[in-house]
């Protein structure tokens, strides 16, 4: 394992996102300066409260709008992608190649301009592939060719930040691939935390036959930070949380929270049928909807291919994760003191 030295000033790219958001809080806790990059100041001061933290106004896809921003950091955090959008139905190709592979590009170029050396770098578990049933592993690699827009993007991604490593040997980067994320402070909110909201409103018609990882942001935060200090330069780590079927998380939802879980179980055509809805919906009011095509596509697909072996993290960082329950109870008690749900 190659130690590094200490972070003393790191770069967050999506610090308003739900990871960029704890990573932030775990830098600021342990008395790292922290450079955050955000696209409104006033969104991202009343998400942060008094942290000290150095707000930089900007965008991934205008590199010259963080350039200044990136002068005096030793670490880049890269957690800015394009993603949610993607799976509210409708094509999205230009948009996910723009920012999470050109916007990756251009920010490893400024980073690198301005002297900063080392880079974590958030990927996916999309980039990885494995049979039903299957441990995967960091090594089984999905192919570039899938349908899967998304996941396309990431690979390619993940490959532009390998070659920058071929052509600039003094950079060091690796990888951390999360898997579906659920923490506190989802003011997104992201899927998940839409996610829990829904069940708590007892908008969940039913459970559907999926399969996912879920895992705390906060604990995929401790990753980055352990990736940062002791990964090795190109390696990908995972961070995908355990293998857990959606009756297993409704359970658990429903022991943390009191709500009873639907019973009805809902069959993949009414999935579709569902998400055609869904999509016919966003069209007409651009609101975000839980379920699209492609998202119904991916749960089809995916479906028992979410068992990921945590060994590499465990053995090269020490990482780690807190129980799901654990997970899900503070993220219900955040929302609750926010006024989210009554």
């Amino acid at each position: 394992i190659i130690i590094n030295t200490m972070i003393k000033h790191a770069f967050v790219t999506g610090a308003t996102g739900l990871l960029g958001g704890q990573i932030v809080r775990a830098l600021v806790a342990r008395n790292i300066e922290v450079s955050a990059l955000v696209r409104s100041r006033e969104k991202a001061a009343k998400m942060f409260g008094n942290l000290k933290i150095n707000f930089v106004e900007g965008d991934i896809l205008q590199p010259e709008s963080y350039r200044a921003g990136l002068k005096g950091c030793d670490a880049l955090f890269h957690t800015a992608a394009f993603f949610r959008d993607a799976l509210k139905g409708g094509k999205h190709w230009q948009t996910l190649y723009d920012t999470n592979v050109v916007g990756t590009k251009n920010l490893l170029q400024v980073a690198y301009e301005q002297g900063v050396r080392r880079v974590v770098h958030t990927s996916s578990i999309g980039v990885l592939e494995g049979k039903r049933g299957q441990v995967i592993d960091e090594t089984m690699l999905r192919s570039s060719n899938t349908s899967n827009d998304y996941y396309r993007s990431k690979i390619l991604s993940d490959e532009a930040v390998l070659s920058f490593l071929d052509t600039h040997p003094d950079m060091f980067a690796c990888f951390v691939l999360p898997g579906w994320m659920f923490a506190p402070a989802d003011m997104g909110p992201t899927s998940s935390g839409q996610f829990i909201l829904d069940f708590l409103q007892k908008k969940l018609p039913g459970v559907m036959k999926a399969s996912f990882s879920p895992v705390d942001a906060r604990d995929v935060a401790e990753h980055q930070i352990l990736a940062m200090e002791k990964g090795r330069r190109g390696e990908r780590y995972l961070a995908a949380g355990r293998h857990m079927e959606m009756r297993e998380i409704m359970a658990a939802l429903a022991q943390v929270s009191g709500v009873p879980m639907p019973t009805r179980k809902i069959p993949n055509a009414l999935l579709w049928t569902i998400a055609y809805l869904n999509e016919f919906y966003h069209f007409l009011t651009k609101k975000p909807i839980l379920l699209s095509r492609a998202s119904v596509k991916g749960i089809e697909d995916e479906y028992d291919c979410t068992r990921f072996s945590h060994e590499k993290s465990a053995r090269e960082l020490g990482a780690s994760f807190r129980p799901f329950t654990e997970t899900l109870k503070d993220t219900i008690a955040w929302y609750r003191e926010n006024g989210w749900i009554k």
